[in-house]
């Protein structure tokens, strides 16, 4: 059996995405951005692709630039408002967390190269930024927050609410790295004033390679590259048509009872595991306090290395992953559970599964049995 619970990478492209794609390579594959017949077609579908984006953010469709992912979406949000702002003197000071995607904390490096300062906010162990701080933390100079919404690695889901409100109480831009909650969490940005979020389409059954950047009206915002006038003028070259269907189709396919499913088999995954494997520890939120990604699990097996576990399931035919899917090569400790101070001889042993749509009750049990036969086989050989 082959079961892949790794949908915190990337999931299958729906076929039903792939085929609402097909015509748009072959049929309607004109530019968007010329004027005769072939691209009015190809930029109304595109318009349209952006209506339906929009609409799951109720947001106006002109709020909505294409890009190629979500690390360009974070790119543009965070060096495009911040260089706008500090180019109008509003000043240089921009706020994070310690836990952010690898395209948040790069953008904030590069721009401390340019001189900017930056703060980044430490977390509980659960993985919840400390509010208090991010108050103490704002002055006359900050210009931008940027606070994910629900965390790639162990699924904690944050208030953004309350994060909105602090920021426009103190005139600060509010940004949100939505890639991993999109779809999966309800997000109004008429209720909620955050003012630019990231999405990404290959993390909801769409195609890789393409993404979005809500970006709410009047807000600065300096575009990254230059050429033609594409995307509002923020983006230039010539536009993914294909991709930008796909991404739309995704988004209309999700259903609330998928999400309450998916979280079902996370559920019994969980407590399963727990209840029939010793010295386990679930790493974020509870299962159960509705603070956690639908489809997430990170689990820390002591006495276990989690690449030995990952690599013993992967010859049973069971993908997971050990860590995000940016940086999993890598052989050091999470960031993310670093900063979350998870006791060090667990940051090594942790293993994250993500399910998507495709997955069933048989898979779990399959997954569940071939975990307790790995971790007690691991364990009968560890020298700890």
């Amino acid at each position: 059996m082959r079961v892949y619970l790794d949908h915190g990478a990337t999931t299958p492209t729906d076929e039903k995405v792939v085929e609402a794609m097909l015509p748009y390579f072959t049929e309607i594959f004109g530019n968007p951005s010329s004027i005769h017949e072939f691209g009015r077609e190809a930029n109304k579908a595109i318009q349209k692709a952006r209506e339906t984006i929009a609409a799951k953010l109720n947001a106006n469709p002109s709020e909505i630039l294409f890009t190629s992912g979500g690390t360009e979406s974070d790119n543009l949000a965070i060096k495009g408002t911040a260089t706008a702002a500090k180019d109008a003197g509003r000043g240089n000071h921009i706020i994070t967390s310690k836990i952010e995607h690898p395209a948040v904390l790069r953008s904030f490096e590069a721009l401390e190269k340019e001189g900017f300062k930056a703060t980044y906010l430490n977390v509980d162990r659960e993985g919840f930024v400390d509010l208090e701080q991010l108050k103490e933390s704002i002055t006359n100079e900050t210009i931008l927050v940027s606070v994910m919404h629900a965390n790639n690695e162990v699924g904690t889901i944050q208030d953004i609410d309350e994060i909105a409100k602090i920021c426009k109480e103190n005139n600060v831009i509010f940004h949100t790295d939505a890639v991993q909650s999109f779809t999966k969490v309800p997000l109004d940005v008429q209720k909620i004033p955050v003012d630019l979020v990231s999405m990404s389409s290959h993390k909801i059954h769409g195609p890789k390679g393409v993404g979005a950047l809500y970006v709410r009206k009047g807000t600065p915002l300096k575009k990254l590259n230059d050429g033609g006038g594409h995307e509002f003028g923020m983006r230039a070259g010539t536009e993914n048509v294909t991709g930008f269907i796909g991404f739309a189709k995704a988004v209309e396919l999700t259903t609330e009872n998928e999400i309450t499913d998916i979280a079902r088999m996370r559920d019994k995954f969980v407590n399963t595991v727990l209840e029939k494997i010793p010295d386990v520890k679930l790493n974020g939120p509870g299962i159960s306090e509705g603070k956690r990604l639908c489809n997430n699990a990170n689990l820390s097996f002591k006495r276990v290395e989690g690449e030995s576990i990952l690599m013993r399931l992967d010859a049973l035919g069971i993908a997971v992953s050990t860590g995000s899917a940016c940086s999993s090569k890598s052989l050091k400790a999470s960031h993310v559970l670093t900063s979350m101070n998870i006791d060090p001889l667990l940051l090594h042993s942790s293993l994250r599964i993500t399910l998507g749509r495709e997955n069933t009750d048989e898979e779990i049990d399959y997954t569940i049995e071939s975990l307790e036969k790995v971790i007690s086989d691991l364990r009968s050989i560890s020298p700890l």
